[in-house]
């Protein structure tokens, strides 16, 4: 008995000489003061965007917290954000992997999860290359017109029966599908849900993969930043076994598409596809992929795109809806160029600088992944004139970076017109404005994921009114996460503006 008590209590004092050691040795960040062996884990709230905006408030655009005995840097504003993702990428770009996203990626075997190296440059040229070329974008575009058009008729269908007259709608449910739609055909060229709203047995398994991945309880999350707790744990904590079931049945769901695609690649049907999964077996000698990279690359594709996209637009329908003036702006231009007698199309994206404008202006204020995903110290550095030590997990707060009152002006208001008065870029130039990231991790589909947003807005906007449920106040707050949804899911009273119905017809295309 006493062997097992000095054990633990032998941990813990080394953790605190090692803390103490760090502290004395380097010149660390401010930051709330930690509590033994626990870190700040109990300091931080759910919200973490906010939470380290308004610990910047108090330390500082730099700033340091543990979570058990491991340091974590956070920088909210664009000079700091400059030197973590460009003056010092390199050394930044590896990646810390929690246990789960360790199981999930194979320890990085992917994209997203990998460590910046031999293995990184080689997918991510493949990537850069191959799949997210202007041609293949190009020729994927249908996918996109035709989900898009999809949720347009299921809007209209539903906004215009007599029961719903004047009665809201839960916008999530038609953007979420469009999301949902767009990313499997894109990327394993099915679609899952047919005319009626209604998974089939493939779709279903493809959501019982995706929910099965995003689960997690407190165990595994002190497991997770506890590690000399673990043994104490183990009968509590499912998470290995959770995992490695979920990675078999994922495995499965995916080789059979594979198996699939190969099978009609090979009695060459219908000429060659673009979409991914077969640009990736296309792909998989050429650039030597194992087929964990390539399974691994598919999942990246369907994680990073179908959450941002529709959290991007509910929170640009939720602003417009406020902002009455903004929307009418919009509606206005599109009338203009697009008029009430067709439907919008990308080409005419580059002739809608108001609404290119008011998408930037919403991804300012509400980044899908405020937070990026977190980078890891390969050595020592200093941001800031602090020093980060090896393995020091960093993030940049891209949400606080939207809400710096020394690089925008009102910051909390949202005007689309600011975007005239100064040209900013979002593809990881100018870096005040991150929602794809920048450096060497920035978001390879950054412009699909900008197609994808700005389609959807255009045509909810061209093809709608859109009011708030009796004149109630839309409650403007995130939900916890890696990604951050409206914590209350937005409803909205639609209008039809266009003259005819034939206009709000989906315009189906098979490919």
């Amino acid at each position: 008995m006493a062997l097992l008590l000095i054990i633990p209590l032998s941990l813990i004092l080394l953790l605190l000489a090692y803390n103490l050691f760090q502290k004395f040795r380097y010149k660390l960040p401010p930051g709330p003061k930690p509590w033994p062996v626990l870190g700040n884990i109990y300091d931080i709230k759910p919200v973490r965007c906010r939470c380290f905006h308004e610990w910047a408030q108090i330390y500082g655009p730099i700033l340091s917290f543990r979570l058990g005995s491991k340091l974590n840097v956070v920088v909210s504003n664009a000079e700091l954000a400059k030197q973590v993702l460009k003056e010092h990428d390199q050394t930044l770009a590896d990646r810390h992997r929690s246990r789960s996203s360790a199981r999930f990626s194979k320890n990085g075997k992917d994209l997203i999860w990998a460590d910046y190296g031999p293995h990184y440059v080689k997918v991510r040229k493949a990537c850069t290359l191959e799949l997210f070329t202007q041609k293949r974008l190009e020729a994927l575009r249908p996918i996109r017109e035709d989900e898009v058009t999809a949720m347009i008729e299921s809007l209209f269908n539903d906004c215009t029966k007599p029961e719903n007259k004047g009665k809201p709608l839960k916008v999530r449910r038609y953007i979420g599908t469009v999301s949902f739609n767009n990313i499997t055909r894109l990327t394993f060229g099915k679609r899952f849900i047919n005319d009626k709203g209604e998974l089939d047995p493939l779709g279903k398994e493809f959501k019982g993969i995706l929910s099965s991945g995003f689960k997690s309880n407190k165990t595994s999350f002190l497991a997770e930043h506890l590690p000399w707790l673990r043994w104490l744990l183990v009968p509590l904590d499912t998470e290995k076994g959770d995992a490695a079931m979920h990675n078999a049945r994922l495995d499965r769901f995916t080789r059979e598409i594979m198996e699939e695609h190969a099978k009609v690649k090979s009695k060459d049907v219908g000429g060659i596809k673009q979409h991914f999964v077969d640009a990736l077996l296309g792909l998989k000698d050429e650039y030597d992929l194992s087929e964990d990279t390539v399974i691994g690359l598919l999942w990246d594709m369907v994680i990073a795109g179908m959450d941002t996209v529709s959290i991007s637009v509910e929170w640009a329908m939720a602003e417009l809806i406020k902002n009455p003036r903004v929307q009418k702006k919009a509606q206005e231009e599109l009338d203009r160029v697009i008029g009430q007698e067709r439907i919008m199309i990308e080409e005419d994206f580059s002739n809608l600088p108001y609404l290119q404008a008011l998408a930037k202006e919403s991804l300012r204020l509400h980044p899908p992944t405020p937070l990026m995903l977190p980078h890891k110290a390969k050595a020592h550095v200093k941001i800031g004139g602090y020093d980060v030590p090896k393995g020091s997990i960093v993030y940049v707060n891209v949400w606080g970076l939207g809400r710096d009152p020394n690089a925008w002006r009102d910051p909390n208001e949202f005007r689309p017109e600011r975007f005239f008065e100064e040209d900013v870029d979002m593809k990881g130039h100018d870096h005040r404005l991150l929602p794809f990231g920048a450096g060497r991790r920035i978001c390879p589909g950054t412009q699909l994921g900008i197609n994808l947003v700005t389609s959807m807005l255009g045509h909810l906007l061209h093809h709608f009114d859109w009011n708030p449920p009796n004149d109630e106040e839309i409650e403007m707050k995130e939900a916890p996460g890696i990604v951050t949804y409206m914590s209350t899911p937005l409803q909205a009273i639609l209008a039809p503006r266009l003259p005819a119905d034939q206009l709000y017809k989906r315009v189906p295309v098979d490919m």
